[in-house]
């Protein structure tokens, strides 16, 4: 009979405790059953030229789609309010109506589904997957000394592990810049390899104390203890690959370390000084893979004609002065990813710009904000080897889901994949 072991139990390497995942010898309770992860590759860098990124935008409190979807489906669609900022670049995106999560509903909570496509997020049970950029930094993120990026203007993010697990946001600007661009003191340095290689230590002795419980588990915590070393063994990849660009030159790039907009007021200047970090990280190619959560929240910004919070103009029932006031809002938001829109496609990169290079999302999780309806949602798919420069409108009541235009940039990206969520295909007509 095999000896039980405390639910405490952890493992312990120089002064530091990981800890281990539930298994069966110490709850009567069964065990998960285990999932392996896709291995990665150990090449620090590829010798690629056709640099493809994929970059997602979300919205947190909606885009009013009356002023976003034109009436007309194809490539002879009016131009709406919101859409008109993008039009010197029109032959570059697509505005696509009638797409949805399935089973994703809940109003704001959706918000963790947005990328991931995880159903019914505001049940007290709901357990988050992947979101789709870590989807696809699990394969392509060794490239770039950043696996990817997560950002947000002011709150949480959008990216999620394998496990579900949320990623931290950075929210400030000049922590950004740093990260990418200032090499630090060399003492700073010195700290920061010396990390790493204590990282390493306490992964090999994980490893080896792993191998003594598991002589005393059974089966099933076995297998669930696989499924813990192949995410060992995947942060001893990550490991190895951070020792090796912490030994590497930062790009230098001619450009002061910016001053954050501490206003929550003045969403302008914070959404605009984030979106030039996106693109300088994109240009200097220190990650290929980036979400933004975007500004939205209830302060009362600082635009002529708004005199209300944010959120209670999402919230507006059909309310003419309310509407008017939001438009006013929203049509800022166009008008900053417009911005975004032309200096990626002002920059060359070989035959191509990066907006070529690059596959953008941007959307919201919110179809309705005002009522919390998570249908019909306003997505603007830009950039990347598509077939763009038309309004692609399905059935609000049948249309395919949303995961299918993550399996169009997934493949954009070069992944072999033609399943993501509950996506079983590319979107047709992109």
């Amino acid at each position: 009979m095999k000896k039980s072991l405390p639910r405490r139990t952890v493992l312990r390497a120089g002064g530091i405790s990981v800890a281990l995942p539930m298994l069966e010898c110490m709850t009567r309770s069964p065990a998960v059953n285990a999932a392996a992860a896709s291995p990665q590759d150990d090449d620090p860098k590829t010798a690629d030229l056709d640099v493809r990124r994929m970059l997602a935008i979300g919205a947190p409190l909606g885009i009013h789609t009356p002023n976003l979807f034109p009436t007309k489906s194809g490539r002879e669609y009016e131009v709406t309010p919101y859409l008109k900022p993008l039009q010197p670049y029109r032959d570059k995106w697509t505005v696509v109506s009638g797409l949805m999560h399935p089973d994703v509903d809940g109003g704001h909570p959706a918000e963790k589904s947005f990328l991931t496509a995880a159903p019914h997020p505001g049940h007290p049970s709901f357990k988050n997957t992947i979101s789709v950029d870590q989807f696809a930094a699990e394969q392509i993120g060794y490239r770039t000394r950043f696996s990817s990026l997560t950002l947000a203007s002011d709150r949480s993010g959008l990216s999620y592990t394998r496990s579900g697990v949320q990623i931290p946001s950075e929210t400030r600007p000049s922590r950004l810049f740093a990260k990418l661009f200032l090499e630090g003191t060399k003492e700073e340095q010195a700290t920061q390899l010396r990390r790493i290689k204590d990282g390493q230590s306490v992964m090999d002795l994980v490893r080896n104390q792993t191998a003594q419980v598991a002589k005393r588990a059974s089966r099933q915590d076995n297998q669930t203890l696989d499924q813990y070393m192949t995410s060992v063994r995947e942060l001893e990849q990550r490991l190895v690959q951070a020792e090796d660009w912490a030994q590497r030159p930062k790009p230098i790039i001619d450009q002061k370390p910016p001053t954050d907009v501490q206003d929550r007021a003045d969403f302008v200047g914070r959404m605009r000084l984030m979106y030039e970090m996106i693109f300088l990280a994109f240009q200097s190619d220190s990650t290929r893979l980036i979400t933004f959560l975007g500004a939205g929240g209830n302060e009362v910004v600082s635009l002529p004609g708004v005199e209300d919070g944010w959120h209670n103009l999402s919230h507006h029932g059909r309310d003419p002065e309310k509407l008017e006031m939001l438009a006013i809002i929203e049509l800022e938001e166009f008008k900053l990813f417009g911005e975004l829109l032309g200096k990626l496609d002002g920059v060359r990169e070989g035959e191509h710009t990066l907006l070529d290079q690059t596959s953008i999302l941007m959307g919201s999780n919110l179809g309705n904000a005002s009522s919390h309806n998570n249908s019909n949602l306003p997505i603007i798919a830009a950039g990347g080897r598509f077939q763009h420069g038309q309004h692609l409108a399905f059935d609000p009541q049948k249309g395919p889901p949303l995961a299918n235009l993550f399996v169009s940039q997934l493949q954009h990206l070069g992944l072999e994949t033609d399943r993501f969520a509950n996506g079983t295909g590319t979107l047709t007509g992109i």
